[in-house]
């Protein structure tokens, strides 16, 4: 049997569902959109078996944005593959009446529908505010009070499920008795005998996406006035309507105390001017907490890889080719994927807490009006910021973003935002060449200033670059902002975790296959070189190591500096010579943009093997990082350094933003714009910079 949960946002449905199925889940995407579907299997304190379904959060019949869309074509459609047996609508308790509007179409859908009224556990003296048996009765439909956050109901709910549920009797919309000869021409050309869809698809025929185009024309046809937006609105005032008669003597209307402190943190939170430092201040604690205590397991993760690159090395056959593909190849590549999980795991930790807590709609309400003018809504604006942490988790986050062209400018803006790889570029250039000395009177430093200008460039670049894509996309933002409200509350742990678990295994199963790949392309590019080039390497650092008087490892080395140089890493890199020499770069920085593109902080290990150090040249490393500085300096004019500053700063932050975007976009097209827009733009960029640095 399959059961679908449906509901308003933030009614307590998904913590419904993982009540229900705890981590007996299955998380995928519906066809050709990047809208979840998840599913799971409940049987525990059930005598059968059953697949819950969790449909996208919905407000009406009506959809408004892709989830809306999806979720709609499965409860109009019987015969979709998620069409279920019976359909839970959950509702808030604490906004019964506006949770009843979704719950009368469905009723009128002839659906087999029974009520779960969540968040009972926020109600003080339930029996004193409802009478469920009064309202069970009017709606002819099992009404059950539940709390998914303290389990409470549960049970009732299960054994509720386990009967027959047949559809209700009552009819809360009347169709005008003028409308049935074209209600029954429409019935006929969606082959249904269902009165209320088919009046919804003369209403709406072009969100009956399920419908062949050509039933939805011939629909159309029959009544072109029907076609009304008024027609909507009018339906909704008379459900409102029929609602409040429901609950007339079925609900009495009592501030409760959770409403009551919404109330005063609303106040303090949503004030007009606090309330945004209040945010400010949040988020800087938050990413303060991610970029110290990410580090500690990100550093744990290179150190296990590390240790067991040197233990396969041990095992297979010293020096052999499948060996260096193994350990700086396959491990490599799967290395660069896990050592994200920690960022992720935290920055949706945070993200969950937030949204549970009810303060995430606060932060969307707030931003809403900031950042409408550039083709964003508030609810970009966490991943945005987020960018500035990681643009991985961040472009991943933008899902939450219903409307599907606001959600494409978010994504393809983010990578603008300068992520925690990309400081080890910024330190070790501004070393190369920004004065050290003290700013604003003494309390602030030169270096330090330029590095917050970068980061404020990226935003406000991000900012314009929206406003370009908003134009060429003919999107215009709706004038009127809708944001659910919900009360403040108590995170519920198990969904933190269930949240962390799904976007984590979403990254390494779906992101890091492709991230995998192009490890194993770029490894490829650095192991072999044209025709003998590396054996003649090896002989010359052979007869130098005969001589005792050179250091092994210096002549380690400067070996691995000119197989880098010999290989095909470097052919490419001296091949793009010409076309970057107008930002004043050679072929050796060519080398460290490509092979950067793994992740931007390889830069600067590049650069060191290509001046004959240390593969891992670290920003903490200072001995390493001023002999690097001070080699780099003698060989390049200062402009160079601003150039690139520039160029890292707008470029595609690395290939895991790259696979991760076309993942969430579904498509190669707008991956590959994104590229080439933050290419072209950091190549403009960096060459202004290059020339105007040259004239001062």
């Amino acid at each position: 049997m399959k059961i679908a949960l449906v509901g308003n946002p933030n009614c307590g449905k998904s913590s419904l569902f993982n009540v229900l199925t705890g981590l007996n889940q299955k998380v995928g995407n519906y066809p050709g959109v990047t809208v979840d579907r998840k599913s799971g299997e409940m049987n525990k304190g059930t005598n059968y078996a059953s697949v819950i379904i969790d449909l996208p959060g919905i407000y009406s019949l009506y959809p408004a944005s892709e989830d809306e869309q999806i979720a709609c074509d499965i409860i109009r459609n019987p015969k979709h593959e998620d069409h279920a047996d019976v359909w839970v609508v959950v509702a808030d308790a604490t906004q019964l009446r506006r949770s009843l509007l979704l719950c009368t179409q469905m009723i009128d859908m002839q659906l087999p529908v029974v009520l779960a009224v969540n968040m009972m556990d926020l109600i003080e003296n339930p029996d004193q505010y409802f009478n469920f048996q009064k309202l069970s009765a009017k709606l002819d439909i099992p009404v059950v009070p539940i709390s998914a956050r303290t389990k409470k109901g549960i049970d009732t709910l299960k054994s509720v499920l386990s009967k027959a549920i047949t559809p209700s009797r009552t009819r809360i919309l009347k169709i005008p008795e003028g409308l049935q000869p074209v209600i029954a021409q429409s019935k006929v050309l969606m082959n249904t005998e269902k009165e209320y869809p088919a009046y919804q698809a003369l209403i709406t025929p072009d969100d009956f996406l399920y419908l062949p185009e050509e039933t939805r024309e011939k629909i159309k046809a029959l009544s072109p006035l029907m076609a009304s937006k008024e027609l909507v609105a009018n339906e909704m005032l008379v459900r409102y309507d029929r609602i409040d008669l429901f609950l007339e003597d079925s609900l009495r209307t009592v501030t409760t105390q959770a409403e009551k402190r919404t109330l005063i943190l609303d106040k303090i939170l949503l004030h007009p001017l606090w309330g945004y430092f209040i945010f400010l201040g949040i988020l800087f604690l938050i990413f303060q907490m991610l970029f110290s205590v990410a580090e500690f397991p990100m550093n744990f993760i290179e150190m296990v890889f590390g240790k067991a690159g040197e233990a396969i090395g041990k095992i297979l056959p010293e020096g052999s080719m499948f060996s260096h593909f193994i350990t700086d190849g396959v491990l490599a590549g799967i290395a660069g994927i896990v050592v994200f999980v920690p960022q992720i795991a935290f920055l949706f930790l945070f993200i969950s807490v937030l949204e549970e807590t009810g303060y995430m709609s606060r932060v969307v309400f707030l931003m809403d009006r900031i950042m409408r003018p550039f083709g964003f809504s508030g609810r970009s604006v966490i991943p945005l910021i987020g960018g500035m942490a990681c643009a991985v988790p961040s472009i991943m986050m933008a899902r939450t973003i219903p409307n599907p062209k606001e959600r494409l400018i978010t994504i393809l803006v983010t990578p603008l935002m300068s992520c925690s790889a990309r400081l080890p570029v910024y330190v070790l250039l501004t070393a190369l060449f920004v004065p050290d000395i003290k700013v604003l009177g003494g309390i602030g430093n030169l270096k330090g200033v330029v590095m917050l200008g970068l980061y404020i460039m990226g935003f406000v670049m991000a900012l314009l670059v929206a406003f370009v894509l908003k134009k060429m996309m003919k999107y215009q933002s709706d004038g009127i902002f809708v944001s659910e409200m919900p009360l403040y509350r108590k995170p519920r742990w198990q969904n933190v975790g269930i949240t962390i678990w799904k976007k984590t295994r979403t990254f390494l199963i779906e992101t890091g296959k492709i991230i995998l790949v192009i490890s194993v392309v770029l490894w490829g590019l650095k192991s072999f070189a044209p025709g003998n080039q590396f054996e003649k390497i090896h002989q010359k650092y052979e007869q130098l190591a005969q001589n005792p008087a050179n250091n092994p490892d210096s002549l380690e080395m400067e070996k691995s500096s000119e197989l880098l140089k010999a290989s095909y890493a470097g052919v490419i890199g001296k091949s793009m010579e010409p076309l970057i020499r107008p930002l004043g770069y050679d072929w050796k920085i060519g080398i460290a943009l490509l092979t950067s593109f793994a992740a931007r902080e390889v830069f600067t290990g590049t650069m060191g093997m290509i001046y004959g150090m240390s593969e891992s040249v670290e920003v903490e490393d200072d001995e390493q990082r001023k002999t690097l500085t001070e080699r780099i300096s003698k060989e390049y004019p200062p402009a160079v350094a601003f150039s690139l500053l520039i160029f890292y700063a707008f470029a595609m932050q690395c290939m895991s933003t790259l696979a991760v975007t076309k993942r969430e976009t579904g498509s190669w097209s707008w991956t590959i714009f994104m590229l080439v827009y933050l290419t072209v733009l950091a190549y403009g960029a960096a060459f202004i910079a290059y020339r105007v640095a040259l004239m001062i």
